[in-house]
């Protein structure tokens, strides 16, 4: 038995998706990745022969996810980094440079969205 079998389905047949989001302002998801590998930029739909001399990715997630938008301003605006990936439908964010750039960017916008906005925010965690 394959595990697609296992799956929900609609009444046609077709793979039932079911997505949630719970209301309220947090970042439920803020990590720093360094050193990736360059197939690491690949999956991400980056290019690593322009990112990968960075040395570093940083990910955020939130909700609600319009703030990514502002959480990629505040990121260009505090360290030398470069758009990987904003989303603003899913609340994604994902960010490249140095190490240290990736990192202050992060710690601020973390900061920024639980000083001054009152976001419930989670541990920065980093790898």
């Amino acid at each position: 038995m394959d595990i697609k079998d296992l799956l929900p389905k609609d009444t046609e047949g077709r793979l039932r998706i079911i997505q949630e989001l719970v209301p309220g302002k947090q970042i439920t998801l803020a990590h720093i990745i360094g050193g990736p590998r360059p197939v690491v930029y690949k999956k991400l739909g980056l290019n690593p022969d322009i990112d990968y001399d960075s040395s570093a990715i940083g990910i955020i997630n939130m909700s609600p996810p319009e703030s990514a938008v502002i959480a990629g301003d505040i990121a260009i605006k505090e360290g030398d980094v470069y758009l990987g990936f904003v989303d603003r439908f899913s609340g994604t964010l994902i960010i490249t440079g140095m190490i240290s750039e990736v990192e202050a960017a992060v710690h601020e916008i973390v900061r920024y969205f639980r000083d001054d906005l009152g976001y419930a925010c989670c541990d920065i965690s980093r790898r």
